[in-house]
């Protein structure tokens, strides 16, 4: 299911199967009253039940009045994708490896569909799925970014360099900044776990490895912090890039 105001309504908006919506009884507001106007265009039923029975349905314990009962996510394939992104020159996938906090989760897909992601890869075991919680984090993000499910993180990035992609890790020791790098171009970008970082074999496995450049004294960043700010860095350079392209 899919829980509160903008979650839902970004699915609606994007055309998502949506089976039910449930609101708060006597919720008005603009965004609930767009819901419902949406709700009925697209012909999905609308029930109003009280706080009590929204609460025992909620799973991210923030629905804010809305849920909307829908068919379980299906993941992209990683084939499909890179097949619908063929002719685009700057194609970007995010690499988790293993992240296993869905409120990070949540947060670095926000990123992702914000800083123009192409789609963002997860390992199936020992990493957070998508969830309600990872959907309400996420805020509408699930339905503009395809996320793609992959049982081997390292034979995934091998195949993306088969497609002409560079391959550049998150890694905070490094001694090259991320502004130094040239982020331009078919790009995937690994973002470690929380705590342990890139695995020995992902890590072997990037082109190069840059770091965010700190002056703080504890050193290290949130996971999902550091993936905006390595986002930001790409999108910045790319826009940049097309910039002087067309002054010339």
């Amino acid at each position: 299911q899919l829980e509160g105001k903008n979650t839902v309504r970004e699915a609606l908006l994007a055309n998502r199967k949506i089976l039910e919506i449930i609101l708060l009884n006597n919720h008005n507001d603009v965004v609930c009253n767009h819901i419902q106007q949406l709700a009925k265009e697209q012909k999905i039923p609308v029930k109003q039940v009280d706080r009590k029975k929204l609460d025992q349905m909620a799973q991210s314990h923030n629905h804010q009045g809305v849920i909307a009962l829908v068919p379980p996510y299906q993941y992209a394939g990683l084939a499909d994708v890179l097949n619908a992104c063929r002719d685009k020159k700057d194609t970007l996938f995010l690499i988790l490896d293993g992240i296993e906090d869905p409120h990070n989760l949540g947060a670095i897909l926000r990123s992702a569909e914000v800083f123009g992601a192409t789609g963002v890869v997860i390992p199936k075991r020992r990493a957070a799925a998508v969830t309600p919680v990872v959907a309400k984090v996420a805020s509408g993000a699930l339905e503009h970014v395809p996320v793609i499910q992959v049982p081997n993180i390292t034979e995934t990035i091998k195949t993306l360099k088969k497609h002409g992609f560079w391959i550049a890790g998150g890694e905070g020791g490094s001694s090259v900044k991320v502004m130094d790098q040239d982020l331009t171009g078919p790009l995937g970008l690994v973002i470690g776990s929380e705590g342990k970082g890139m695995g020995r074999l992902v890590k072997e496995q990037c082109d190069y490895l840059v770091s965010i450049p700190m002056s703080g004294k504890t050193g290290s960043l949130n996971a999902s912090v550091a993936a905006g700010i390595l986002l930001y860095e790409i999108s910045r350079q790319r826009i940049e890039s097309h910039a002087s392209e067309g002054a010339r």
